[in-house]
């Protein structure tokens, strides 16, 4: 970079700071990030806090000109609404069935009553390690022989160690 680029340079990032600092003021902000609401973007919505960081070191000029045009020669600015973005539910599978704990535990009761045991041990919530051992001990403390609680067992046994692989894995 050349000695007279250096001092245009450091004499924008002065002007961007003076004409910032009166920016801030006009909106009543407190600090650089507050402007953001007031600086539209193409892509809709207004600027990211990091854009507005970006800008005041790459692009000085432009933002200048963005500050100039929507804070400074406004009477009053306006705040941009936020871009509209997709709804946090919008990525879930649409081919999976929800059902309410009511619905699940009809069904098990369905299922227990055919005697599938398969479907028992799929729609039964999954239990943790220490809650099944708890459990299978309470049962043979008490006489009992559950094969649902030594398959529940199993299940967290199995998925504990698959856990653990895999952690050691990565």
């Amino acid at each position: 970079m050349a000695i007279g680029e250096e001092i245009l340079k450091k004499r924008s990032l002065g002007e961007i700071g003076s004409l910032i600092d009166k920016a801030i003021k006009k909106v009543g902000g407190m600090k650089e990030n507050d402007l953001c609401r007031y600086l539209p973007m193409s892509s809709g919505g207004y600027m990211h806090h990091f854009t507005l960081r970006k800008m005041k070191n790459k692009q000085p000029k432009e933002l200048l000109t963005l500050i100039q045009k929507f804070i400074i020669d406004v009477e009053k600015p306006v705040t941009i609404p936020p871009k509209q973005r997709a709804a946090r539910g919008s990525r879930k599978r649409r081919d999976q069935y929800t059902f309410t704990r009511g619905q699940l535990e009809k069904m098990l009761n369905i299922a227990r009553l055919a005697g599938d045991k398969e479907m028992v041990s799929v729609l039964s919530p999954k239990k943790s390690l220490a809650t099944s051992k708890r459990e299978l001990i309470a049962s043979i403390r008490h006489n009992k022989v559950d094969q649902e609680l030594w398959n529940a067992y199993n299940e967290a046994v199995n998925a504990q160690e698959m856990m653990l692989e895999h952690s050691f894995n990565s």
